[in-house]
């Protein structure tokens, strides 16, 4: 038998949550961000956006679907980005969300999977997996969260895109159904009402990367806005300390990084 053939992954950092994947033939996006800095006043706190996209949506290919975490933050999804949905053809989230946006959103439960085709036949499988905005007993203040795990037709392995969460034991399930090679990890430390952390701090991404040996990782949602307390510079520094810095790909705004696995 022959050997498999490798994947080949291109990640593009818009900012913030916002990427986009190209893989297998599919171009996927995250959680849509795409205004200029400003302020957004919610029913707790105040979230302020402190830096634009490095690409507006007119500079980006054709997206085949969004992979939407979550709708009710801005900082997952602004009012460019909610503009933006009605011109991709789908877009995959959480339950809940999807009955809020209607339209072209499809909710997915925990675990649920759906193919995803382009229209140059290149198809992948997207699984919707656990995630936690924050510590336990917080899902009644932040709402539903989605993570999701990409699988291109014939790959090798998966590739994770954790959406708003900590680490915890659903995070941790993944790895008893999916071989994950690539880990697109939200991070940050995001502490928007002060107390405690809603995203993936260092030691959150340091038990990721322990627990899934296999996964390169990349972080976003690690800039831009006000509340995060953790940058990216700060995560490598922390991988590199516990003697793993060689997991973490460093991603610049706006510059395509190719992955292979």
């Amino acid at each position: 038998m022959g050997e498999s053939s490798s994947t080949k992954v291109v990640i593009t950092l818009v900012g913030g949550p916002t990427a986009l994947i190209e893989v297998g033939g599919v171009t996927l996006l995250t959680d849509p961000t795409f205004d200029e800095p400003q302020a957004y006043q919610g029913a707790a706190v105040t979230l302020v956006k402190s830096t634009g996209p490095s690409l507006r949506p007119e500079q980006l290919p054709a997206i085949d679907a969004v992979l939407l975490s979550h709708d009710q933050h801005f900082d997952n999804l602004d009012h460019g980005g909610r503009a933006f949905l009605p011109q991709v053809p789908r877009v995959l989230t959480t339950q809940v969300g999807a009955g809020r946006l209607g339209g072209n959103a499809e909710g997915l439960a925990t675990w649920d999977s759906t193919l995803v085709r382009s229209n140059t036949n290149g198809t992948l499988t997207v699984t919707a997996v656990p995630a936690r905005h924050g510590p336990a007993g917080i899902e009644p203040l932040a709402g539903d969260v989605a993570g999701f795990v990409v699988t291109p037709e014939g790959a090798g392995g998966s590739i994770y895109i954790s959406g708003d969460t900590v680490w915890y034991d659903g995070v941790a399930a993944i790895s008893q159904r999916f071989d994950i090679k690539l880990a697109v990890l939200f991070t940050g430390a995001a502490r928007p009402r002060g107390a405690f952390h809603m995203t993936m701090g260092s030691n959150d991404a340091i038990d990721f990367a322990h627990a899934f040996p296999t996964a390169t990782i990349v972080a976003v949602h690690n800039e831009g806005w006000m509340h995060f307390t953790e940058s990216q510079a700060e995560l490598a520094r922390s991988f590199a300390t516990v003697g793993i810095g060689d997991r973490l790909r460093h991603l610049e705004r706006g510059a395509p990084l190719t992955l292979e696995y």
